[in-house]
This record gives C-alpha cells, sequence and structure tokens, in this order.
C-alpha cells in the first residue's frame, strides 16, 4: 500500500484542488511543475510507494526510481502530483486517489481539476485546443456557456488523471478534467501545457504565472525536429 506522510497542516480552507500526474506528453506533470514554481507552493505531504515498482537501466547498471509525490498548497490552492510517473500498481493508484480526496474534504475544497494529454491526428500549426470534460452536465453546461471547449466524442480516459475525476463524483465534489491536444505523446508538449494553463486561469480567476519559458522549451524542442 501508498505510504502517507503529513509535514505540515496548512491553515487552508476551501481551497481548489490541482491534481496532476505524468502522463503522454509529460503535460500533467509540466503544469503541476509550472504552478509550483510560479506560485513558489510549500509542501505539506507526501505519497511514496514503499517498495519499487519497476527499475531503470542506465545501460549496464540499475537505478531505483523515485516513486514519490508531493501535496504542496499556496493561498487558496492545493497543488498534487507532478514528478516523474503514477503508480504501476492498480491498489496504489486507488489509495492515492483516495486520498487525494480525503485530502480534499480535510479541507472542505469544492473543486478538484486534473489535467493531461488529448491524442490528436488533427495538424496542431503550434496552437493546440484545450478540451473540458467534468463531473456532471450541469457543469458542463456553465463551462460551454463561458466558451471552453469540451471534450468531443466518448472516449475512456485511464490512469490518474482520468480516475481522480470518478473518485470525485463517487464522493459528491465537482471535478473537471481539462486536456491539451498533442500530435506526439512521446516528448514533452509544452504548448498542450501552456493551452491547459491559460484554460485554468479562465475557470479559476487566477493567474497561475507567466508561460514564456515553457514557449521557450516548446521552441527548443520544434527546432530540434526541424534539424
Amino acid at each position: 500500500m501508498m505510504e502517507f506522510s503529513q509535514i505540515e497542516e496548512p491553515q487552508i480552507k476551501k481551497p481548489i484542488v490541482i491534481a496532476a500526474m505524468q502522463d503522454m506528453g509529460n503535460v500533467g506533470s509540466i503544469v503541476v511543475n509550472f504552478i509550483n514554481n510560479s506560485l513558489k507552493t510549500k509542501k505539506f505531504r507526501i505519497a511514496k510507494t514503499p517498495y519499487p515498482t519497476y527499475v531503470v537501466d542506465e545501460g549496464g547498471h540499475i537505478d531505483l526510481p523515485n516513486e514519490s509525490w508531493e501535496y504542496k498548497y499556496a493561498d487558496g490552492l492545493i497543488v498534487f502530483g507532478g514528478g516523474t510517473g503514477q503508480p504501476q500498481d492498480t491498489h496504489d493508484l486507488y489509495s492515492l486517489c483516495q486520498d487525494v480526496i480525503d485530502i480534499s474534504k480535510k479541507y472542505s475544497a469544492k473543486f478538484i481539476y486534473t489535467l493531461g494529454g488529448f491524442h490528436t491526428n488533427r495538424v496542431l500549426d503550434k496552437n493546440p485546443k484545450t478540451f473540458v470534460t467534468s463531473t456532471s452536465i450541469e457543469l458542463t453546461k456553465q463551462m460551454q456557456g463561458l466558451g471552453v471547449l469540451t471534450t468531443p466524442q466518448r472516449s475512456i480516459i485511464t490512469g490518474f488523471n482520468g480516475l481522480i475525476l470518478g473518485f470525485a463524483k463517487q464522493n459528491g465534489i465537482q471535478g473537471m478534467g481539462m486536456y491539451g491536444e498533442l500530435n506526439q505523446p512521446e516528448i514533452p508538449q509544452y504548448r498542450a501545457a501552456i493551452s491547459i494553463i491559460k484554460t485554468l486561469e479562465k475557470l479559476t480567476y487566477r493567474k497561475l504565472g507567466n508561460t514564456t519559458r515553457l514557449e521557450l522549451l516548446a521552441q527548443e524542442i520544434e527546432k530540434s525536429f526541424e534539424n
């Protein structure tokens, strides 16, 4: 089972929760790491796997992965995830989702946002869209009223960045998933991350930071593919 350790008791009430883990194009991690750096969030809780679920072969010798993920907070905000990977064991993934729900309830969070990649064959031309799905039809209609694009068709969302919405819905917490379009899931997708950050800012009415650095990282990757 996952191990959880509380480092601090933050004095926050009714925060929004942003929770996402590494997924295709690293989108969930890029956004979470960006928010943590930008808002200088403080660590208050750690989740870790008690034993490795895989090893990394560095070419002739193996390394153990760092399978721990942090909860951090800032004014009116709890951020969970980022970092590397997701629990490989289904029970660990479930207990992690439940812990995020328990922490959300403990601090009376009203809303959980999750984020990730949306694989598409559409030619994006450096301008990916973000699609949103939510835990209720009423909420989705509200989003459409704000001019936010909702996911275009029925699909299965696996992993933490989908499951957490199911756990939120089961526990009566409103949840929303934001998925940035990408063509190549195997490389970091900074433009998808920027698109999600802009959508998140629009929906939460808060500035999350300057995305210029992410733009430069996107350009670097594009250049390396042009050569």
